[in-house]
């Protein structure tokens, strides 16, 4: 072979491994996505079913309701223009209450029943998570 065609080789062997290095990285980037919505996004039809995505806003009062053991519970989180029923198996975060700010990650299943798989809550009075904070914008919802 001539060192021509051995360069040219070279370079297509880096060009192929480097493009190869960029599909990968892309497809962890993609598979690794998780997206925000609101309630109201999520009834306009915007969230995907059954795959994993974040839904934020309040857990609405007197909506919680705990099995005997209290790993299981069901609650609804609003944005006080739509609202859409949480189910969550495991412990849930100490500051986790009715009226509080939270976004939990799951799944909407085909029945529009969202199955949580994490629950996370605001942790003072003054923070809520930015995500929540901006499906809530609009809404009669008042920060203490």
């Amino acid at each position: 072979m001539k060192p021509r065609h051995k360069r040219l080789a070279v370079i297509v062997t880096g060009v192929v491994g480097l493009t190869a290095a960029g599909l990968f990285v892309l497809n962890a980037f993609q598979s690794n996505l998780v997206y925000f919505f609101s309630p109201t996004e999520v009834h306009a039809g915007k969230a995907p079913r059954g795959k994993l995505f974040r839904v934020g806003g309040l857990v609405e009062k007197g909506s919680v309701r705990k099995s005997a053991d209290g790993l299981k519970v069901d609650f609804v989180v609003t944005d006080n223009n739509k609202s859409i029923a949480v189910h969550h198996e495991g412990a849930l975060p100490d500051l986790f209450r009715e009226g509080q700010g939270v976004v939990v990650q799951g799944r909407l299943l085909d029945g529009g029943r969202f199955v949580a798989t994490e629950v996370l809550a605001k942790h003072d009075e003054k923070y809520m998570p930015p995500e929540a904070a901006k499906a809530l914008q609009g809404s009669n919802y008042k920060k203490p």
